[in-house]
């Protein structure tokens, strides 16, 4: 099988994401090809679950593209909406390789030692972690090379990539505001600001306000030391 990971059209990373496409759409369209072409290929189409999400449900999502062209009638393809309970690991486990346009899942897939096709630019694509071809006739013909093969290795750069990002991206670069948020208690995804003290907001007080002030006020990374 061959699962397919798409991203939420308004995501802020879509901005820099569209370097070989117009957009994610433009993307899907090229797909739709691919999978008429290819009738032997069973293709698992998964819409990202920030599509339906209570209060930012998206106003132009893969579940009506998916719709609206047709795809549902297609025997080579199962499509997963974005309120459907599916281990999207398991997908990957199972997969003859992974597509991705931009989304984490792709890096997530190097690590589980997939191969990953990704079509849009990421903050893990400025290093090799996944495949990501230049432009979109190499896109396409890197698709039907993989498509057609047997065993598509992983090299071995990118998992060691892979995991080196993954670590800087959850223990360097993510600052915690445990100190200033909660559960909003209402929807599950949302916060809230807690109760507290406005000296805690001082630098002394807070390893992030400090990060934050020192990266604003005297231009020094914002990392976390480990």
């Amino acid at each position: 099988i061959v699962p397919i990971f798409t991203n939420v059209i308004f995501d802020t990373s879509q901005v820099h994401a569209n370097t070989i496409f117009k957009d994610m759409f433009q993307w899907l369209e090229g797909i739709y090809q691919t999978i008429l072409d290819h009738p032997e290929v069973l293709f698992i189409l998964r819409a990202h679950p920030d599509e339906g999400r209570k209060g930012k449900e998206s106003r132009e999502s893969v579940s009506d593209w998916v719709r609206n062209r047709g795809l549902l009638r297609l025997s080579n393809l199962v499509f997963i909406d974005s309120n459907e309970f599916v281990s999207s690991y398991e997908l990957i486990r199972l997969s003859h390789f992974v597509m991705n346009y931009n989304s984490t899942i792709g890096l997530e897939a190097t690590l589980l030692g997939r191969p990953v096709l990704t079509a849009g630019k990421a903050r893990y694509t400025q290093i090799p972690t996944t495949f990501f071809p230049a432009r979109k006739a190499d896109y396409f013909d890197l698709l039907e090379k993989f498509l057609k093969a047997d065993e598509i290795e992983v090299p071995e750069e990118f998992m060691h990539n892979a995991r080196r990002f993954l670590y800087a991206q959850l223990f360097l670069t993510s600052l915690p505001f445990g100190d200033f948020l909660k559960d909003d208690g209402v929807w599950k995804g949302y916060v809230t600001l807690k109760d507290f003290q406005v000296q805690a907001l001082l630098p002394k007080n807070s390893e992030t306000i400090q990060i934050l002030t020192d990266g604003i006020l005297r231009r020094k990374e914002f990392l976390r030391v480990p």
